[in-house]
C-alpha cells in the first residue's frame, strides 16, 4: 500500500469515532438515522478528489487507427512487393505496378480489418467497478458515482453489491466476499472488522475488501483506503500496460521468408545482368532484364493469401465457438506445446455442488452439477427414493433453514433486483454464499425448499459463522411451539459438539465406534477433494436465552466440491495425445488442486506440485529447472502466473494461457496465445487473442486442431507459390543463358501470377484437416517455414516446372519455327504444370496418385476457372492482341499435355524414393539403438 495513503488512513481512523452498525444498515431507517460518523464533508472530499484524482482506472494510450494500418506494411515481404511496384513503374510496366499495388493495399485493408482492436482492457476494468456506491457525506448516507470516491470516505455494502474501492472494514456482520477474480480461490473470503490502524500492515486480507469484488454474504461498513490505480485492480492494470505484444511464430517465419526472397532476387538480378554484360549486351537493357526477373521471383499473392486463409479460418472458428481477436493467433494455436489453465471456472464449473451425503446408516451419492435442477440420489448404481419421513428429512430441513442464501426458478429475480447468476433453462438462479447455495440445491433435489418450510418454521435468531467456532446456527420455532437450534459447520469442530446421533430408528447416544466410522468417512471425502460440512440440531427450552452449540444431535455430513467440467477430462486427454502439456494454475489449496488435477488427468504419479510460497523462494533458474515436471501450481497470485508463463517461454515452449478472472489477465496477455472464456470478465477477454464463446475447455482443443490445419495449409500454398515462381524464373533465366529469345513477356508473367497465385492458392488454404493431425507432437516454434524437407520439395518441383517449360518452348519452336507459337505454348505449359502441382501440394507424404481429390471442391472449382481463363487467353480473338497470344494447333496442345504429365510421374518417383530412404534410416537407427 502507498505510504501516503496508509498515513492518511491512520489519521482518519484515529481522529474519527466508530460507526454504529448495531442497526441493520439495509433497513429503511438507515437513511433517516445516519450512523454516528458523519463521513467526509463535501469540501474535504472535493479537495482530496483534486489531489488524488478520480476513483477510476487509467485507460492508457489510445490505439491510433492510422498506426495500425501503417503497421500492415512493416513485414519484409510486403516491403519487397512495394519495391517491386516502384521497379515495375520505373520500367514502364504500369499494369503490373498497379496490380501489385492493389494486391498490397487489399492485403493491408484485410489485415487492418481483422487486427483492429483498441486496448479495451483498462476500459473493461473500469466498467467492472460498481457505478454507484453508498457513502456517508456531510452526515448523511447517500449514493454517489464511484468515480467521486476518495480515500477516507465511509461506504456501506450488502450481499450482491460490488465493492467500489479498496477499503478497510470498520464493522460487519457475517461478511464474505467473492475474490476469485483476484485470487483464483473458488470459495468466498471471510471478512472481519479492524477498528484501528495501529497494527494494520496493509496485507491483512481478512480486514480488507477490494474494488470489483462482490459481497456474497452479510453487510458491512468500511473506510476507503485506495482508489483508482492505487487499488489491487489498478495494480493489475499496471501489469497489463507493461506487457509488450510479440510477433507470432508465423509472422517471424514470413519475415524470414521475405529476407530469403530478397536475397534471391538480388542474386538473380546480379547474375543475369552480369551474364548479359559479359555477352556484350547493353548495360541498361541487362539491368532492366535482371530487375524484371527479380520482380517475377516475388510471390505477389503470398501475403494476401496468408491473410485470406487466416481470415477464412477465423470465420470457421467462430462457428466452432472460438472468437479470434488477433489474426495470426490462429496459426500460433497450432504450435502450442503448453496450456496453463486456471482451475476455477475453466476446468471446473465454479459452482459448489454436493456430491455425497453420509449418516450413520446411509451413504448417498448426489448427481447433477452446479445449478442444474436435474439430479437424483444414488447408492452405488441404485437410484434411491428419498423417504422424507426418515432422518434424512431433518438433514435437508436444517440445510435449508440454517442458510442465508437463496435460490429461485429460472427467470425469477430476487427482491425486484435482477441478481440471478444463471438464467439458463433448467438451472436454478442463486444469490449468496456458494456453499450455502449448494446445500439449498441439494435439498431442492429432494423436494425440500424454503417455500415448503416457511409455514412450518419461523426463524427467531441467528448465531453468525466465525472463523473460531467454524459454525453457524439459527434458532427456529416449529408449528408445535418447540424451539430448535440448527447448526452447520466444519465436520471436525461440529462432531466435538455432538453427543447424540440420528438413525432410522430414532436418536441414540453417539458412541466412540460411531465417531470412528464417521471420521473414516470424513477422511475419505477429504482425500477426494470434497469439502465436508457436518449438520446437527437439538431442542432448546424457552429458558435458554443464549443457547450454546453443545449437546447436539448429529444428523450427517455432506461432501461438496467445485466439480470438474464434464468435457474437460476428455479435452486434457486429447491434448496429452497431441503432445500438449496441460498445467493447472489456481489459488486453491494444494490438496484440493492436486485432487482435481488427478481427476482431470493433469496430475500423474511423479509429477510436482508447487505452491505460491515455494514460487516466491525460487529464482528464475530454479523454476526453469523443475517446471517441466510440474503440472499443478496452487495458492498463486497474478505475479506468480506471469512468472510461470515466462519460465515455460524461456524453455522454448509456445504457451497458451486460459483464464476468466481479472487475476488471469496479465498472464493471458503475456502468453504466446491468450485464451479467455466467454463467461469471463471483459478484462481477460480484451487481454486475450482467442475467446472461447461457450467457455468450454474442449473448444480449445478444436481451436488447436484448426491452428494445426491452417499452418499445414499455409505450408502447402507456400510450397505451391514458390515452386511456381522458381519455375517462372528458371524458365527465363536458363532461356537467356541458352541464347533463346525472351520466352515470356511481362504480360504473360503477370497473367500467370494472377491465374495461379489467385484462386487455386486460396482454395489450397481451405484444405480440410489431414488424418491424425492431433496425434503429432507440436512443431517447434523455432522450426523454419521450410522445415521437414519443404525447401527441397519446392526447389525440386520448381526445377521440373522450369525444365518442362523450356523443353516445350524448344520443341514447338523447332516444330513450327514460330516464336509466337513457342511463346504461347510455354505460357500454357507453365500454367498447366502449376495447376497439376496444386494437387501434389495437398499432401507432403502422399503422391498425386493417392491423394483424395474430392474432399475440397473449392480447389477443383478454382482449377477449372483457371483453365477456362488460360484457354480464353489463347483462343478468344478479342484477348489475343492484348495478352500477346496466338491460337495453338492441336499438335501443340498434345505436346504440352504430354510434357506436363511427365512431371507428376517424376515427382511421385522422387517421393517414393525419399520415403524408402527415410524408412531405411529409421530402421538402421533403431538397430543401432
Amino acid at each position: 500500500m502507498n505510504l501516503k495513503l496508509f498515513n492518511l488512513l491512520e489519521r482518519d481512523l484515529n481522529e474519527s469515532p466508530k460507526i454504529n452498525l448495531k442497526k441493520n444498515p439495509l433497513s429503511p431507517q438507515a437513511d433517516e438515522k445516519p450512523a454516528d460518523h458523519p463521513g467526509l464533508s463535501s469540501s474535504e472530499a472535493a479537495k482530496r478528489l483534486r489531489e488524488n484524482g478520480p476513483n477510476s482506472l487509467s485507460q492508457g494510450k489510445k490505439v491510433n487507427a492510422m498506426k495500425i494500418f501503417a503497421g500492415q506494411f512493416k513485414d519484409f515481404l510486403t516491403l519487397i512487393l512495394l519495391a517491386s511496384t516502384l521497379i515495375s513503374l520505373f520500367m514502364g510496366e504500369y499494369a503490373e505496378s498497379l496490380t501489385i499495388a492493389v494486391i498490397v493495399l487489399l492485403n493491408a485493408i484485410m489485415g487492418f480489418a481483422q487486427e483492429f482492436k483498441t486496448e479495451k482492457t483498462l476500459e473493461a476494468l473500469k466498467k467492472m467497478a460498481a457505478p454507484h456506491a453508498k457513502v456517508f457525506r456531510d452526515g448523511k448516507l447517500t449514493e454517489l458515482p464511484t468515480d467521486n470516491l476518495v480515500c477516507g470516505d465511509i461506504i456501506e455494502f450488502e450481499a450482491g453489491d460490488k465493492i467500489p474501492a479498496d477499503a478497510l472494514i470498520l464493522e460487519c456482520s457475517t461478511l464474505e466476499s467473492d475474490e476469485a477474480m483476484l485470487t483464483g480461490e473458488s470459495l468466498p473470503s471471510e471478512k472481519h472488522s479492524q477498528p484501528s490502524a495501529k497494527d494494520f500492515t496493509g496485507h491483512d486480507k481478512e480486514y480488507l475488501v477490494y474494488m470489483g469484488c462482490t459481497v456474497t454474504k452479510g453487510h458491512g461498513t468500511a473506510k476507503v483506503i485506495a482508489t483508482g490505480m492505487n487499488t489491487q485492480m489498478g495494480q493489475i492494470a499496471d501489469m497489463l500496460v507493461g506487457i509488450e505484444e510479440e510477433e507470432t511464430p508465423l509472422q517471424k517465419k514470413l519475415g524470414e521468408l521475405g529476407k530469403y526472397i530478397a536475397i534471391g532476387c538480388l542474386i538473380i538480378c546480379a547474375i543475369v545482368s552480369l551474364t548479359g554484360i559479359l555477352r556484350g549486351e547493353p548495360v541498361l537493357n541487362m539491368l532492366i532484364t535482371g530487375l524484371s526477373l527479380s520482380v517475377a521471383a516475388v510471390p505477389e499473392g503470398l501475403p494476401a493469401i496468408v491473410t485470406i486463409a487466416l481470415a477464412l479460418a477465423v470465420n470457421r472458428m467462430v462457428k466452432q465457438k472460438s472468437l479470434i481477436r488477433r489474426l495470426h493467433a490462429v496459426e500460433t494455436l497450432g504450435c502450442a506445446s503448453v496450456i496453463c489453465s486456471d482451475k476455477t471456472g475453466t476446468l471446473t464449473e465454479n459452482k459448489m455442488t454436493v456430491k455425497k451425503i453420509v449418516g450413520t446408516d446411509y451413504h448417498l451419492e448426489v448427481t447433477g452439477n452446479g445449478y442444474e435442477k436435474a439430479g437424483e440420489f444414488r447408492r452405488g448404481n441404485t437410484r434411491m427414493n428419498i423417504n422424507l419421513q426418515s432422518n434424512t428429512k431433518k438433514l435437508f430441513e436444517v440445510a435449508v433453514l440454517c442458510n442465508n442464501s437463496r435460490i429461485s426458478a429460472p427467470g425469477e429475480a430476487f427482491g425486484g433486483r435482477d441478481r440471478t447468476s444463471n438464467q439458463a433453462n433448467g438451472c436454478w438462479n442463486a444469490i449468496g454464499d456458494p456453499t450455502e447455495t449448494a446445500l439449498l440445491i441439494m435439498a431442492a433435489k429432494a423436494g425440500v425448499t424454503n417455500d415448503s418450510l416457511e409455514h412450518e418454521y419461523t426463524r427467531i435468531d441467528e448465531i453468525p459463522f466465525d472463523s473460531k467456532r467454524k459454525c453457524m446456527s439459527v434458532v427456529v420455532r416449529n408449528k408445535s411451539g418447540k424451539r430448535l437450534l440448527l447448526t452447520k459447520g466444519g465436520y471436525d469442530i461440529l462432531m466435538q459438539k455432538c453427543i447424540y446421533i440420528a438413525t432410522q430408528s430414532g436418536v441414540s447416544a453417539l458412541t466412540d465406534n460411531m465417531k470412528k466410522e464417521m471420521n473414516r468417512e470424513n477422511d475419505q471425502m477429504a482425500s477426494n477433494a470434497l469439502r465436508v460440512l457436518g449438520i446437527a440440531y437439538r431442542e432448546i427450552s424457552d429458558s435458554e436465552n443464549d443457547p450454546k452449540e453443545e449437546g447436539l444431535i448429529f444428523l450427517g455430513m455432506v461432501g461438496m466440491i467445485d466439480p470438474p467440467r464434464n468435457e474437460a477430462k476428455q479435452s486434457v486427454a486429447l491434448c496429452r495425445k497431441a503432445g500438449i502439456k496441460t498445467v493447472m494454475i489456481t489459488g486453491d489449496h494444494k490438496l484440493t488442486a492436486t485432487a482435481i488435477a488427478s481427476q482431470l488427468g493433469i496430475f500423474h504419479q511423479g509429477d510436482i506440485v508447487v505452491t505460491g510460497q515455494e514460487l516466491d523462494r525460487m529464482s528464475d533458474d530454479d523454476l526453469t529447472g523443475m517446471i517441466e515436471q510440474t503440472t499443478v501450481f496452487a495458492r498463486v497470485n497474478p505475479s506468480h502466473k506471469l512468472k510461470i508463463v515466462r519460465a515455460f517461454k524461456r524453455l522454448g515452449h509456445v504457451v497458451a494461457m486460459t483464464g476468466d478472472g481479472v487475476n488471469d489477465a496479465p498472464a493471458v496477455k503475456e502468453a504466446d496465445i491468450g485464451v479467455a472464456m466467454g463467461n469471463g470478465t471483459d478484462v481477460t477477454k480484451e487481454a486475450s487473442d482467442v475467446i472461447l464463446l461457450d467457455s468450454n475447455f474442449a473448444t480449445l482443443v478444436t481451436a488447436i486442431e484448426e491452428g494445426r490445419t491452417i499452418y499445414g495449409n499455409i505450408r502447402k500454398f507456400i510450397r505451391y507459390l514458390l515452386a511456381c515462381n522458381i519455375g517462372e524464373v528458371l524458365t527465363m533465366f536458363l532461356g537467356m543463358l541458352m541464347g533463346f529469345p525472351v520466352i515470356l513477356l511481362p504480360i504473360h508473367i503477370l497473367l500467370i501470377n494472377l491465374v495461379t497465385d489467385g484462386l487455386p492458392a486460396i482454395a489450397l488454404g481451405l484444405e480440410p484437416k489431414e488424418d491424425g493431425i492431433m496425434e503429432k507432437k507440436p512443431r517447434s516454434a523455432n522450426a523454419g517455414i521450410f522445415a521437414d524437407g519443404l525447401l527441397f520439395k519446392i526447389v525440386f518441383r520448381g526445377i521440373l516446372i522450369g525444365l518442362t517449360t523450356l523443353a516445350v518452348f524448344s520443341t514447338v519452336f523447332k516444330m513450327y519455327g514460330s516464336l509466337e507459337f513457342a511463346r504461347t505454348s510455354a505460357f500454357a505449359t507453365l500454367v498447366l504444370t502449376q495447376l497439376i502441382h496444386v494437387f501434389e501440394c495437398k499432401s507432403e507424404e502422399k503422391t498425386i496418385f493417392s491423394i483424395p481429390y474430392f474432399n475440397n471442391y473449392k480447389l477443383i472449382f478454382a482449377v477449372l476457372i483457371s483453365l477456362v481463363i488460360v484457354l480464353s487467353a489463347i483462343y478468344l480473338p478479342v484477348l489475343q492482341p492484348i495478352l500477346k497470344t496466338v491460337t495453338l494447333p492441336h499438335q501443340c496442345l498434345w505436346t504440352i499435355i504430354l510434357y506436363s504429365m511427365a512431371v507428376p510421374v517424376i515427382s511421385a518417383l522422387e517421393k517414393s524414393i525419399s520415403k524408402q530412404w527415410k524408412n531405411h534410416k529409421l530402421l538402421t537407427q533403431a538397430k543401432k539403438d
